[in-house]
């Protein structure tokens, strides 16, 4: 059953749309209709992100297709990703 949700493909995190908790599956559909499940390392609540790739710290976290900072640690599949382990990163957008 589908409980998380993902915009693009290039996401590094999924979004809970229910109550997540840790060691259950959290499962999300990809653009071609084809689901993908993750077992969780954390309790992830609802709206909440977690990651559905492993992040180097430094590495961007992908959200909505677009970068919303930066790893402050290695992140794993199935981690939750909040503000414990992202930093803020001001991206160069004078040249973009």
């Amino acid at each position: 059953m589908v409980n998380a949700l993902i915009i693009d493909e290039k996401d590094t995190v999924a979004v809970a749309i229910e109550q997540l908790t840790k060691g259950n599956t959290a499962c999300f559909t990809l653009s071609d209709g084809s689901e993908k499940e993750i077992t969780l390392l954390d309790d992830v609540q609802i709206y909440h992100k977690f990651a559905i790739k492993e992040m180097a710290k430094g590495s961007p976290v992908v959200k909505y297709g677009e970068h919303i900072g930066i790893a402050g640690c290695d992140i794993n599949p199935g981690n939750h990703v909040h503000v414990h382990n992202v930093e803020s990163h001001r991206e160069d957008l004078d040249n973009k």
